[in-house]
């Protein structure tokens, strides 16, 4: 939960380290007690580097998934997975990610896992900062699932997988996770085109039955796989209908669009805390503290300190790890050195 002004949050996702990235693409050479001791290793060196760069809200990296969503469709029953990218050559883009196929009714009765991610972080992180699970909403993940007869379209599977992600962040709550954001890109990439109230109505009753249980956000973006974004980058056509989603924080990039539609972080501060992205997690500049300390004093003038968070723009993911770790030191340092001037 919040304990200062300009308090640092991350999305979710951190860098693997190159050990992991070894070993995910090897996990046949080791066992079960082998893998075990990977994930632990993996998110203790997550926290370190969050708890180093002294960040408030700290996440276990997602280090167990293979990417912000992509684990969890491991754990739907109902679908065949794709075999293989549809594309494997030329520049990297989002159309190398491929459609699994519905093969029957979905569920998912052993849960997506997140619950034992968070128990996970709850025995490895120390006292101090809050632990924050990140959750992508139903929306997003319909958009790697192929439509079929019984689903005749996106929003068909947005309504079975409802209930789904609804039940994860109830059992979340039940084990003890107060701090949970509901990822949803999917609707900030393509809101321009499709009804932004019809979203909102999906996004609330994903979270009716936990909302007031746990501090809720949720990040909007426009993509970030290998780096490059998919939507159209503009904030406006999703307002003034997202003021209307039903959490605590709202999360904005910013930095990687240098700062275009600033201002509309004015309205969202009104009614809840504004997450700002300062950090630009597409680019390898390492941007300087005084650089980020003007930055944050710009987001000031249109958000009270009391209601401003400060990120990077995305998931870490996408960012090697060298860049990732200073990148936050240095939001950190920026944070503080505004904080002790207010």
């Amino acid at each position: 939960m919040r304990k200062h002004p300009l308090s640092t949050t991350v999305i979710g996702s951190y860098p693997f380290p190159g050990w992991l990235e070894f070993a995910s693409n090897h996990l046949d050479a080791f066992g079960e007690s082998d893998i075990a001791e990977i994930q632990d290793d993996a998110v203790t060196c997550a926290i370190a580097d969050q708890l180093n760069a002294g960040l408030d809200v700290i996440t276990d990296g997602e280090q167990t998934r293979f990417d912000f969503n992509l684990s969890f469709y491991g754990h739907l029953d109902g679908i065949s997975m794709e075999p293989e990218s549809p594309r494997r050559f030329g520049p990297p883009a989002h159309d190398q990610r491929g459609k699994h196929q519905i093969t029957g009714e979905l569920t998912a009765p052993r849960g997506l896992g997140a619950v034992h991610e968070f128990q996970r972080l709850e025995r490895l992180a120390p006292p101090g900062p809050t632990l924050k699970m990140s959750v992508p909403g139903p929306f997003t993940m319909s958009g790697r699932l192929q439509p079929n007869a019984d689903y005749p379209d996106r929003y068909a599977i947005t309504e079975a997988l409802l209930p789904i992600i609804s039940r994860e962040l109830e059992d979340l709550v039940a084990a003890g996770c107060r701090e949970i954001c509901v990822d949803e890109p999917s609707m900030s990439c393509y809101g321009y085109k499709e009804d932004p109230a019809n979203f909102v109505d999906i996004f609330n009753r994903t979270v009716e039955a936990i909302s007031g249980k746990a501090r809720l956000s949720t990040h909007l973006c426009f993509g970030n796989y290998k780096g490059h974004a998919v939507g159209y980058r503009r904030y406006a056509p999703l307002f003034p209908a997202f003021l209307g989603l039903k959490v605590d924080e709202m999360h904005l990039e910013m930095a990687g669009r240098e700062y275009c539609e600033i201002e509309a972080i004015g309205p969202i501060a009104e009614k809840m805390d504004v997450a700002v992205g300062i950090i630009d997690v597409k680019s390898y500049l390492i941007e300087p503290v005084d650089i980020l300390s003007e930055r944050i004093r710009q987001c000031l003038e249109y958000a009270p300190a009391d209601r401003l968070v400060l990120a990077p723009d995305c998931g870490l993911s996408q960012t090697a790890r060298w860049a990732a770790k200073q990148k936050l030191i240095n939001m950190c340092a920026a944070a503080d050195q505004v904080r002790s001037s207010l």
